[in-house]
Order: C-alpha cells, then sequence, then structure tokens
C-alpha cells in the first residue's frame, strides 16, 4: 500500500476511538484488520498501520491538549469527529514522527478532510494545523 492509503486506514481505524470504550479497543482493532484484510494487504501494512494507531493511542491526552491550546474558540469536545480525528492523525505525525514532513502531515489531513469530511472540512482543518506549523 502507498502511504496515503496506509494513512486512510489508520484514519478509518483511529475514528472508531469516537464510538467505542478505551477497553473494546483491542477487540476493535481485530475486526478492523478482518475487514481490511478482504482487500489485499501485507503483514508490513498491517503492522504499520497497528503500530501507528497504537503510538497515537498512548499520546492522545497530549495531542489533544496540543489541539485545545492551538485551536482558538474550537475544543476538542466541540469538534466534528471526523475533523477532529483527521487533526490528531495530523498533529501525531508533526509532533511525533519524524519520517512525516510536517507539509506533508498539513497536505495529507486536508486530502483526508476533503474525502471525509464535510463542506468545510478541508479549511478548518488546515487553518488549525497551520497554527501549529
Amino acid at each position: 500500500m502507498k502511504r496515503r492509503e496506509l494513512r486512510e486506514q489508520i484514519f478509518q481505524l483511529l475514528f472508531r476511538i469516537e464510538f467505542h470504550e478505551e477497553a473494546e479497543m483491542s477487540n476493535q482493532m481485530k475486526l478492523f484488520f478482518e475487514d481490511i484484510e478482504k482487500v489485499v494487504i501485507g503483514e508490513t501494512d498491517k503492522a504499520y498501520i497497528g503500530d501507528k494507531f497504537l503510538n497515537i493511542c498512548t499520546k492522545l491526552p497530549e495531542i489533544d491538549s496540543i489541539i485545545n491550546q492551538i485551536a482558538e474558540g474550537w475544543k476538542t469536545n466541540r469538534m466534528s469527529k471526523v475533523d477532529l480525528t483527521i487533526i490528531r492523525l495530523a498533529v501525531y505525525e508533526m509532533k511525533f514522527d519524524d519520517e512525516v514532513p510536517v507539509n506533508v502531515a498539513i497536505n495529507e489531513a486536508v486530502e483526508l478532510a476533503k474525502k471525509f469530511g464535510g463542506d468545510d472540512s478541508s479549511a478548518f482543518v488546515n487553518g488549525i494545523l497551520a497554527k501549529l506549523a
């Protein structure tokens, strides 16, 4: 899979956090990988998705704190779940993933917002992340 496809899969898995308790997430990961195996996916890609998801989960309180500091007038509990998930992924990549350049993280987040978000999502996501950059 290409990085963009991997990022999209991570977004979809990360989105489940909004609807399930922490104790349920290991089962959700299992279900996610059962679904994704219907598409041809290698073990390396599967490991990459799982590892990055778990790394983001461990940093979630710190990521949300960063978002709440930079999002004037918008706290994480008021954001749409799609936008919040995209921003969380991008903040993780910008702050904690040395393999992803900041401008790539922002661009990919905007593309995810165009694909999965509402009409104003891409502008909202871009505005929040631009403040962080």
